[in-house]
């Protein structure tokens, strides 16, 4: 299948990666040079911008970092939808079911069909074609691009609703981001009493207080000190936000996603938003004047 890819960050390469594995013809496009030459190194053929990789393929992926970044990629000068050839752009960004329906509408105007496509699972689902893929969109047009989708993990199809997708990545995201905070002040409160941080995700893994945090990001990431997971604060931040707005124009409650905001948006000003998003504990560990070391070493009181 010939497809068009945009944004070759820590998800859209790795994801553009499994397409070339699966044997797609990839035509791609990244703001940053370095990005491009590494994929075409791979085998896909580079675009100078969306426009050219519109020009060139019917099926366009898109994998930006921000609502406004996939908005201009989409819609504005040099965007998509300038484009002779394309027929679905197929958004795999979080951006919230507001921004996807006004992309949906322009793109409309042009004949071109938004298809809501957000993904789960982080850097290691990616490269590993193991992520969650949530989809909405026409039924006819998501069985189109199904061989493509379960290159890069599992597709799930959500509904034709523009935007619907969105709302289920953002009841995923809010999860996530809610039981990092959460583990990281329980582990610190645990280190602060004497506890060895290892021992405690252990038995939280063990017990029915295990989360995806203890089992994965702790191990992998917080544990060790590297802080290298591989998914920035402040976007998960933005995707508390979006969340939070999402929510609030639904008219149903926020309070524990409101603090959950607090925490992450705590985290951005202490951390800064290029930081890894496992940096989180950081702030509660400054507070309790303790460190979380490593497994099997003593924690630092």
């Amino acid at each position: 299948m010939e497809i068009g890819f945009i944004g070759l960050g820590n998800m859209g390469f790795p994801m553009a990666c499994r397409l070339l594995q699966d044997k797609h013809d990839v035509v791609a496009f990244d703001t940053s040079g370095a990005a491009l030459e590494r994929v075409v190194a791979l085998g896909a053929h580079a675009a100078s911008s969306p426009r050219e990789v519109a020009d060139h393929a019917e099926t366009v992926l898109a994998s930006l970092p921000s609502p406004m970044a996939s908005l201009q990629v989409a819609t504005g000068a040099e965007g998509v939808i300038e484009g002779s050839r394309v027929k679905r752009y197929v958004d795999l960004s979080t951006v919230g079911s507001q921004t996807a329906v006004r992309i949906h509408a322009l793109l409309a105007e042009r004949d071109i069909v938004a298809i809501d496509c957000p993904v789960s699972g982080g850097v290691g689902g990616a490269e590993k074609g193991a992520l969650a893929v949530m989809v909405s969109g026409p039924r006819n047009e998501f069985d189109v691009i199904a061989p493509a989708l379960e290159a890069i993990g599992r597709p799930f199809y959500i509904g034709e609703q523009p935007g619907s997708a969105q709302t289920m990545k953002l009841a995923n995201n809010i999860l996530a981001a809610n039981v990092l905070v959460a583990t990281a002040e329980v582990v610190v409160m645990g280190v602060k009493s004497g506890l060895d941080p290892g021992v405690m995700i252990e038995v939280l893994n063990a017990g029915s207080g295990g989360t995806s945090a203890s089992r994965d990001k702790f191990p992998r990431a917080i544990l060790p000190r590297t802080f290298d997971y591989g998914f920035a604060t402040g976007l998960m931040a933005k995707d508390v936000r979006l969340y939070l707005d999402e929510a609030r124009a639904l008219g149903v409650p926020v309070d524990v996603a409101a603090a959950v905001g607090r925490l992450w948006e705590a985290a951005v000003a202490a951390q800064g938003p290029e930081a890894d998003f496992t940096t989180v504990i950081k702030p509660f560990e400054e507070a309790a004047g303790v460190t979380v070391g490593p497994v099997g070493r003593p924690p630092s009181v």
